[in-house]
C-alpha cells in the first residue's frame, strides 16, 4: 500500500501522510456510496486498502456537518467527501489527480468494467476518475 500512497502523492504534489489521509477517505466514501460487490472486490484486490481504511476511520468520524450532508447520499455524500478532503489541504486540482491515480491503481487491480460499474454508481464521481 505505501507504493500506492507515494505514487499518489508524487502525482498529486501532496505529502504522503495527507495521500495516505485522502486515499483512506475515498475508499470509506466508496464502502458507504458504492455497489458493495464491486467496492468489495476492490478493496479486497488492493494489497492493504482495509487496513488503511479500518486505520483512519478514528479520524473524521462522520460527525458534524460532513456526517450531515453524507445522509444524502449520491451528490451530498461526494459534497461531504470533497469537503474532507479540502479540509485535508487538498484543492480542487488535487483532489482531481488524487481521484485520478487512485482510479487507475484499482483499473490496475479489478479492470475498467468494475471501475465503470463503481464510478457509474455514484453522481458526480466520475469527474474524479
Amino acid at each position: 500500500m505505501q507504493e500506492i500512497i507515494d505514487r499518489i502523492a508524487t502525482a498529486a504534489g501532496i505529502d504522503p501522510a495527507t495521500a495516505e489521509k485522502a486515499v483512506a477517505a475515498i475508499l470509506a466514501f466508496l464502502q458507504k456510496e458504492g455497489p458493495d460487490t464491486q467496492v468489495g472486490h476492490l478493496i479486497q484486490s488492493i494489497p492493504g486498502a482495509s487496513e488503511l481504511i479500518a486505520a483512519n476511520a478514528e479520524e473524521g468520524g462522520g460527525g458534524g456537518l460532513g456526517g450531515l450532508m453524507g445522509m444524502f447520499g449520491g451528490a451530498g455524500g461526494l459534497m461531504a467527501l470533497a469537503g474532507k478532503l479540502q479540509g485535508m489541504g487538498l484543492g480542487m486540482g488535487e483532489m482531481q489527480t488524487v481521484g485520478k491515480e487512485l482510479f487507475q491503481v484499482a483499473r490496475e487491480h479489478v479492470g475498467e468494467e468494475k471501475v465503470g460499474e463503481i464510478a457509474g454508481s455514484v453522481p458526480g464521481l466520475h469527474q474524479f476518475i
